[in-house]
């Protein structure tokens, strides 16, 4: 399953705000079996949100999950755009509206559905609005071709319940039974440039969804010693041959670790 991220705000590309959403996502949507193929990130411009929109769903990834922009601010056009990548308008979804007064009488916020508060719940044409059990501005989803779209808040705690709520759910569903392990490694003495021949040859004689074998360095230390972190990840359905080439992989590693004059700090 193949799955796409879009983070929309200008303050993601000002530096003013950590895109951490796109970080939880990722390591939500891996451990549960998907594969995050892309996550792009565009400003508060409707052209760049439709654009984005527009080239991901060309790419046909099973779920596009877009982060932000749902609000009821000038700069908050999530919405707009996707409507303007599907070809279609925007109007006022009565289910939303419901929903935004569910939420200010969960809160016990006496509110007024204005205007500008009913831009919260003005969504594209065939879509569906969700729940938002957290915060007011619901999320929304809709489906074009053979993509499901999930337009989430930027808030991480609204985010994160929507996808636990919803899009979880759907990948868990459709992978079925999923198992990651993974071990790490403080090594000594060796270099990326010097392990990689034997990375290489480990990562070939593994099924390429199955084992994610990366090297971080991590500088010099005395005497000008190389230091680097060794992540060995087995992932898959059934949970003894996950831990089987997880120990085959670890072993034949520390090795090749070995042979190099590493050593594996405890």
């Amino acid at each position: 399953m193949i799955l796409e991220v879009i983070c929309i705000g200008s303050e993601l590309l000002s530096g003013i705000t950590l895109n951490s959403n796109a970080h939880w996502l990722a390591g939500q949507i891996v451990n549960a079996g998907g594969r995050l193929s892309r996550i792009t990130v565009v400003g508060d411009e409707l052209a760049d949100i439709s654009s984005a929109v527009k080239e991901s769903l060309a790419r046909n990834p099973y779920i596009l999950i877009t982060t932000g922009g749902l609000g009821a601010t000038y700069d908050d056009m999530t919405l707009e755009g996707i409507a303007a990548a599907l070809g279609r308008k925007t109007t006022i979804d009565q289910r939303a509206v419901e929903m935004l007064r569910k939420s200010y009488a969960r809160r016990h916020l006496d509110y007024e559905l204005d205007a500008v508060r009913l831009k919260m719940a003005t969504i594209p044409d065939g879509s569906t609005p969700l729940e938002n059990m957290v915060g007011s501005a619901p999320a929304v989803t809709a489906e074009i071709g053979g993509t499901r779209i999930f337009c989430l808040q930027g808030v991480p705690s609204e985010m994160q319940q929507v996808f636990n709520d919803h899009i979880l759910p759907t990948i868990r569903k459709q992978i079925g039974h999923f198992v990651s392990r993974e071990v790490n490694y403080q090594v000594t003495g060796v270099t990326e440039a010097m392990i990689a021949p034997a990375l290489l040859k480990i990562v070939e004689s593994n099924p390429r969804e199955a084992v994610y074998l990366k090297t971080h360095p991590q500088g010099y230390g005395e005497n000008n010693t190389p230091h680097i972190r060794a992540q060995v990840v087995s992932r898959g359905s059934d949970e003894e041959k996950v831990a089987k080439r997880l120990e085959a992989v670890t072993s034949t590693l520390r090795q090749e670790i070995s042979k190099l004059g590493g050593k594996i700090e405890p």
